[in-house]
């Protein structure tokens, strides 16, 4: 193949090319400002300085314990800053964090470890019961290491859980050496980190993260949330869920300060944001529920604008105007595991602030463009592969390409192929392009309601149910129909001292829905919820079945 002349004698150098990795945004930070404070928890203080000199401290241990390239260290961590150190202690010998969801059984965690082929586990006393349990005859267990967090606290309960391992945290770091360095990774293509899915058909699945992409992904973070230099961040959002969105590395790139949060609470996330002047927090729909109707003891007064970040299901405009009206701007994002979290924000565009309600409530419900770092997003015929026409009304699915995709599925090529098919990444969300080329989600594919050969949006009547003054939160799946084949059944969580009837939602339905959308079964109860606060629809499809 002929060469141009900017190819010829150009070579990459040491000099001019390394391997892109967001280690290097800590290592940065401590040099440009070492006294900068970088993790507030509880009464504890770390400044960037420390950060990075007990992550590579922490990193010299993990490799005097022999993990080294490739080599998986698991943590069942809550937000402390241990989880922080480990984003960074862990890929700095080459390995590959897991951090585990700390809401999974013990059979789930047990998979997890097995699968991940995890030489090492970090544990939260909190959680050493259940990870006991997970252990229980395992044929090559992992070592495990177990930190007593001194910030334990949990209302009406008088101590901290009992430590069940003998091995402690602090003491484990302390063998590493106080000079060691970090070299960068061989390959940015080299493994970061692993997540797993939440499993809700079957075993999880293994999504791989590279160092390249986390990179990336850093810069995509800052860009499209604004999150400027030197923000305050408070931990909502739990950082074993796609390693917090990348936020961990994020925090170091723009020199910001973590506060962590055990349990996500309205009097703590209030004094966080009073005490702390706390700019920034992401999280699910669930946590915007928790602060606007939490009691008027557990709130606190401040003047500055919060900006919060949330992914799922778009708040209605009533909830945003709430937000709105306590202090909050609300970002809304998309994404999957698969992407590193959001790669894809309503990016909202000043003069749709000056639309009428009718006009300007719709465009919220979006979920937007692509995010900077995603090269390519599209609603395509799953079939045909062909884009869906921009009219708003198309249905097709929601197609990924970029460099803020998964390496791919750990030890599962057929999945990894199928999820690949074509040069897209599939999602399985179904949704619309409208013309200005924003996209907007209709549904997962399974969980379109078919009723009568129709197909009906559980998004749409969950959007029109939202609305009603009584409701917090709202589900809605499809249940078994005779004569239809399916009908809409909607659960509802009620709003404190509230009550409403079936037949007043039904009704209040009808005045929004056409006939055959309104739910003919209705079911007042606690939502079953995720640890990062979505809905757990398959618990609610399998309720459904078996109601009478």
């Amino acid at each position: 193949m002929a060469t141009t002349q900017y190819e010829r004698d150009l070579d990459r150098r040491m000099a001019n090319f390394q391997p892109l990795t967001p280690l290097s945004f800590l290592e940065r930070a401590a040099k440009a400002f070492p006294e900068r404070l970088a993790v507030i928890h509880g009464d504890e203080r770390i400044l960037y300085g420390e950060l990075y000199a007990r992550s590579r401290r922490m990193a010299s241990a993990l490799r005097k314990a022999g993990i080294g390239k490739g080599d998986t260290v698991a943590a069942l961590l809550p937000n402390i800053p241990l989880m922080l150190e480990l984003h960074y202690a862990v890929p700095m010998t080459a390995g590959v964090l897991n951090t585990i969801n700390t809401r999974l059984d013990a059979p789930m965690v047990r998979f997890i470890l097995e699968h991940g082929e995890a030489k090492l586990v970090f544990v939260d006393t909190e959680f050493s019961g259940l990870l006991k349990v997970a252990l229980d005859g395992m044929a090559n267990p992992p070592r495990v290491i177990e930190f007593r967090d001194g910030e334990w606290k949990e209302a009406g309960s008088p101590a901290a859980p009992v430590a069940l391992f003998l091995e402690e945290a602090d003491t484990f770091r302390a063998t590493g050496d106080l000079d060691a360095r970090f070299t960068r990774p061989d390959d940015e293509w080299d493994a970061i980190a692993l997540n797993y899915t939440s499993g809700t058909t079957g075993n999880p699945k293994g999504v791989v993260y590279s160092h390249r992409s986390a990179y990336l992904m850093c810069f995509a973070n800052s860009l499209a949330t604004d999150i400027g230099k030197h923000p305050i961040y408070l931990w909502t959002l739990p950082m074993f869920h796609c390693n917090g969105w990348c936020f961990p590395w994020t925090l170091s790139a723009v020199g910001g300060t973590h506060v962590c949060l055990r349990h996500v609470r309205a009097k703590a996330i209030f004094d966080a944001i009073t005490t702390h002047g706390v700019t920034h927090l992401c999280g699910a729909p669930i946590v915007m529920s928790t602060l606007l109707n939490a009691q008027e003891a557990d709130k606190s007064a401040f003047t500055h604008r919060v900006k919060f970040i949330t992914a799922a299901a778009p708040p209605p405009e009533s909830v945003l105007a709430a937000m709105k009206g306590a202090g909050f701007d609300v970002v809304h994002v998309y994404g999957l595991t698969e992407t590193y979290g959001p790669a894809v924000v309503n990016d909202w565009k000043d003069d749709w602030d000056s639309l009428p309600e009718a006009e300007r409530g719709p465009r919220m419900a979006r979920q937007g463009v692509n995010y900077p770092g995603l090269e390519d997003l599209d609603v395509l015929d799953p079939e045909t592969m062909h884009p869906v026409p921009w009219d708003g009304q198309t249905m097709g699915e929601v197609m990924f390409r970029g460099n803020i995709v998964m390496k791919g599925y750990l030890k599962n090529p057929k999945a990894s192929e199928e999820a690949f098919a074509g040069g897209w990444f599939h999602s399985g969300d179904l949704a619309v392009m409208h013309p200005d080329g924003y996209i907007q989600l209709k549904d997962r594919s399974k969980d379109v309601i078919i009723s009568g050969g129709e197909n009906i949006s559980s998004i749409e009547v969950e959007d029109v149910l939202f609305k009603h003054p009584a409701v917090m939160l709202v589900a809605v799946v499809a249940r078994p129909d005779e004569k239809w084949g399916e009908h809409p059944c909607a659960f509802i969580e009620l709003k404190p001292g509230t009550t409403v009837s079936q037949a007043e939602i039904v009704t209040y339905a009808r005045q929004h829905l056409a006939a055959f959308k309104v739910p003919r079964t209705v079911v007042f109860c606690d939502l079953p919820k995720t640890s990062t606060g979505k809905v757990q629809k398959y618990v609610l499809r399998d309720l459904a079945k078996r109601l009478e």
